[in-house]
């Protein structure tokens, strides 16, 4: 039976709510499980549980709390191709990304784990005047909130969570609603591993939910990945509450640009440029956004990297061979074609691939890359497999 997603909370999964089909991003067609949202009403018992539970989890030694963490590392590595499937299944990610992310995640528990124990194990004796003893004892600062991407469904997801667990502070997951199946599924390795029921909650639901969270005052600090805008609301939401003043750790999008001159090697330049703009189908954070060449070696990179997309492979990506799979929903390709559109009429088109006939069901847009007058040109991130080329002068403007 395809799995089915529910929050994880204090008192048990907590199925609520009509249940709602996860596609596969490769194929529509294909049902790979279900998830079922959490009742908003909910909301405030699941912070009241997890703030009484911050001084019994800060007073937990740290070498007891990095012991969990590294646990669950060796769990993951156990089960890497469990989560390699599911991540190919449900973010649509190649083998190669969904093998590199399981590593990620893995490298996040076992670096928090030896951190934690570093900074968190002694007091470190500070130096002062002759007769006083001062002490730098670092500990918990109360509930965090970590809302994560749908493009890292399982390193960020875990990385957040790691880093707030071990350092004292129980933690209220609330992962993007586009990957909530790889995100239980970890959720209940951590609990497997000796995260304990009342420390962590993996609550899943879509933005509602977030901002509901997000205005308690109980909620000590914010962790998140996703894009300026959301993360704007997060930071204006918390202002405004009453009581103390919230830590807000967020990592937005922007426009990636590598600048390149004559002394670069075009070899070099198009093998990176090509791996950064289209690899993970250009949803990474870090993906290569702008190209801009010196106009010197403009034209003869253009030419090299056209012959390069070439051989790009753009498919299932379950597949060995393939370069790029889909992204991750509908709205997200609709977006993508909408710009991909725009930005042809006041620019000029380079380069895009055509899709082979067995995307037809997918949510898949074909590689592209574009000429535009200048960087001022682009207004907004836009996350998916296009490259903007720029050229520029290598004489002072007048």
């Amino acid at each position: 039976a395809p799995p089915r997603a529910a929050s994880l909370l204090y008192d048990g999964p907590a199925s609520t709510g009509d249940a709602r089909a996860v596609t596969c991003p490769a194929d529509r067609r294909r049902t790979v499980g279900e998830w079922l949202p959490l009742e908003a009403a909910r909301v405030g018992d699941v912070v009241a549980a997890v703030a009484a539970a911050y001084p019994r989890w800060n007073a937990t030694p740290v070498e007891s709390r990095a012991a969990i963490l590294e646990r669950a590392a060796d769990r993951l590595e156990a089960r890497r191709a469990e989560f390699m499937q599911l991540l190919i299944a449900e973010a649509g990610k190649t083998v190669l990304d969904a093998l590199a992310e399981v590593r990620e995640a893995v490298d996040f528990l076992r670096f928090y784990a030896a951190q934690a124990r570093r900074l968190m194990a002694h007091a470190e004796t500070l130096p002062g005047p002759t007769g006083e003893h001062n002490e730098l004892q670092l500990h918990g600062r109360g509930v965090f909130i970590c809302i994560s991407p749908w493009n890292f469904p399982l390193a960020i997801y875990t990385g957040q969570i790691a880093a707030a667990l071990v350092a004292g502070n129980p933690v209220i997951a609330k992962p993007a609603e586009q990957t909530n199946l790889v995100a239980a599924r970890m959720a209940a390795l951590l609990r497997e591993a000796g995260v304990p029921s009342y420390v962590f909650q993996n609550v899943l639901g879509e933005g509602d939910i977030g901002a509901e969270l997000v205005a308690d005052p109980r909620i000590a600090g914010v962790a998140f990945t996703g894009s300026v805008e959301v993360a704007q609301l997060i930071n204006r939401a918390l202002a405004a509450r009453k009581g103390p003043i919230a830590t807000l750790i967020a990592e937005t999008g922007g426009q990636n640009a590598m600048l390149v001159d004559s002394s670069a090697l075009p070899e070099q330049v198009v093998k990176d440029a090509l791996y950064s703009s289209f690899y993970s189908a250009g949803q990474r954070c870090s993906a290569l956004r702008v190209l801009l060449l010196q106009e010197e070696i403009a034209d003869k990179t253009i030419h090299m990297l056209k012959g390069a997309m070439q051989e790009l492979s753009v498919g299932d990506p379950a597949l060995l061979n393939t370069d790029l799979g889909p992204v991750i929903d509908e709205p997200a390709r609709a977006r993508l074609a909408a710009h991909g559109e725009a930005i042809q009429r006041s620019g000029k088109l380079l380069h895009q691939l055509k899709l082979p006939q067995s995307c037809a069901h997918g949510t898949y847009f074909a590689p592209l890359a574009v000429e535009i007058g200048q960087l001022e040109d682009l207004t907004e991130e836009h996350f998916g497999p296009i490259l903007h080329v720029a050229r520029f002068s290598r004489r002072r403007p007048e």
